[in-house]
């Protein structure tokens, strides 16, 4: 007869998630990524709406939009959150008096930071987070340099790196590594990237990151519906910094849906309810315009590790629907 005294139970795999690593930390992007759907257009209401869920989540920053150059970006043709004044942070958020951290995007080549990024003492942001492709690392660091000696964190999403070889990625993230920059990302930019690679790349970014104390971040495209799995991926692996967004919205598939996270990761400062109450009210009515997420030419960009672009194009065209034509389309240009 079996001893059940000294028997183990059987324990479901979700029952062993009896922890959580509380230096993980949250990004909710909708805002910023989301923008890229609508020209940064979102109303106060909008805006307002998924700052006072993220605060009352428990989520750690909230990115607000970008800082675009109004000498290359026109405000006849974007939104406010395209460049993300002052005056505009501070009428949806007022001080900021909460424990929520406020960041903007940069884009190098495409921001005037030198003037338009305020020193940390005038500004209620907290973190500028640099976007850049490869080539533009020399402005890169110039702009994480610039953006410490003001008094912000700082991260750096490196965007495209599926490709890019493996020897200029190698000096990139050395010279990053090197740099004043907090916490170097992961970013599948085209949502092109299996578990495999998640790993490869997660390897790759830790080895550099940690020999300079850095942290290393996730950003997720959900092209191939892997963008949570791969966020999954990456925490197990070590990423300590995480993107997502309301409902996953973002540029084309959109993103990690972040009540995903939340869920997931059983930290009890965070809380789901209100993320999906602002998901309710304010970004699901979104869906019928912005057309974000999930969609078989935006898989099909994926699987061929391509931009998005086209698939956002066809979409947009008398043609949205003729998906063989579409990948013919894409695989006769291969």
């Amino acid at each position: 007869m079996t001893d059940l005294k000294t028997k183990e139970p059987d324990i479901p795999a979700a029952g062993r998630w009896v922890s959580f690593r509380s230096e993980i930390t949250l990004l909710d992007c909708t805002i910023r990524d989301g923008g890229l759907m609508n020209d940064h257009a979102f109303n106060d209401e909008t805006v307002k709406a998924v700052y006072n869920a993220c605060v009352q989540a428990g989520i750690d920053y909230m990115e607000l939009g970008y800082k675009g150059s109004k000498k290359i970006f026109s405000p006849d043709e974007f939104g406010r959150w395209k460049f993300c004044a002052e005056e505009d942070i501070r009428r949806i958020v007022g001080e900021n008096d909460t424990s929520l951290k406020l960041s903007v995007m940069a884009d190098a080549e495409r921001t005037d930071y030198h003037t338009d990024i305020l020193p940390k003492e005038e500004s209620v942001l907290d973190m500028i987070r640099v976007a850049s492709y490869i080539h533009q690392i020399p402005t890169a660091l110039d702009m994480i340099k610039d953006a410490h000696d003001k008094g912000y964190e700082t991260t750096i999403n490196l965007m495209a790196v599926s490709t890019v070889n493996e020897h200029e990625l190698n000096e990139a993230l050395a010279l990053l590594a090197s740099s004043e920059v907090d916490v170097i990302y992961l970013v599948d930019s085209f949502g092109a990237l299996y578990s495999e690679q998640v790993q490869y790349y997660m390897r790759k970014y830790l080895h550099y990151a940690k020999s300079k104390q850095k942290q290393v971040g996730m950003h997720a495209h959900n092209n191939q519906q892997l963008a949570y799995a791969n966020t999954i991926e990456a925490i197990v692996m070590g990423a300590n910094m995480l993107d997502g967004s309301m409902a996953g919205l973002g540029r084309g598939a959109g993103n990690c849906p972040i009540e995903s996270l939340l869920g997931f990761l059983h930290n009890p400062k965070f809380h789901l309810r209100p993320v999906l109450q602002c998901i309710q009210e304010q970004i699901e009515p979104l869906r019928k315009d912005l057309l974000w997420g999930f969609d078989i030419p935006y898989m099909i960009t994926g699987l061929l590790n391509q931009h998005p672009r086209a698939a956002m194009k066809f979409n947009a065209s008398k043609d949205r629907g003729d998906l063989a034509k579409f990948f013919d389309m894409m695989t006769e240009e291969e």
